[in-house]
């Protein structure tokens, strides 16, 4: 078996949503740590690391005296995450960004660092890719499910860039449907994660079926 790649000084960005491989991410980005970080990642085409947070907030919170008052080091994050590339970027004003982002490859955190103007940095080990596995006849149901959803997703969204799920589509895919349930399907961060962590993509489905029929949710 390969040995696992790596990458060193990831930046990453601590969200309170799980980026799945495949997924659609658009962003807001006002924040300093982050300005500087996404145009350089955009300038070099580089992608940068979405991770959940287990703890703390979004938005950098100052830090204060009082005690169990809020500070930079609260800021907890499951670790696996997604690398994110950037599609699209547009400055409509001075200090902010709107991104566009998919999610791409899987990785583990291996250690991380906190810069002094608040970014996370880390070395991470990439988690291979999915395999390509056709969805068995007693999950069909499931894909097709999933495609009238997007139909009617689409028929309720004049822009484009507004869809929660962008093409391609790939009904046919177990990990590609697995995932594009897991971001539409409300769960906690905590259950988000496993699922997003399983190596056996028909394992992935065959959970999400489950949480349909949990949900009600006719197949």
């Amino acid at each position: 078996m390969p040995e696992s790649l790596s990458l060193q000084s990831l930046p990453l960005f601590p969200l309170g949503t799980v980026l799945f491989p495949g997924g659609y991410l658009p962003l807001q980005i006002f924040e300093v740590r982050y300005l500087d970080m996404v145009g350089k990642c955009y300038l070099s085409g580089a992608p940068f690391g979405v991770v959940s947070l287990n703890q703390g907030n979004e938005v950098r919170q100052a830090p204060t005296d009082t005690p169990g008052g809020p500070s930079f080091a609260e800021e907890i994050f499951y670790p696996t995450g997604t690398l994110a590339s950037i599609i699209h970027l547009s400055r409509p004003q001075s200090g902010l960004m709107l991104i566009q982002c998919q999610g791409l490859q899987r990785f583990n955190v291996k250690k991380h660092d906190l810069l002094k103007h608040g970014l996370w940095i880390a070395d991470v080990t990439l988690v291979p890719h999915d395999q390509q596995v056709p969805i068995p006849p007693d999950l069909l149901p499931v894909a097709a499910t999933l495609e009238r959803v997007i139909q009617t997703l689409l028929t309720q969204h004049t822009e484009p860039a507004q869809m929660p799920i962008q093409p391609p589509y790939h009904f046919n895919d177990c990990a590609w449907v697995a995932n594009r349930w897991c971001e539409l399907l409300p769960m906690g961060l905590a259950l988000k994660n496993q699922l997003m962590a399983l190596d056996n993509p028909l394992v992935r489905l065959e959970l999400i079926s489950d949480l349909l029929e949990h949900h009600g949710i006719p197949t």
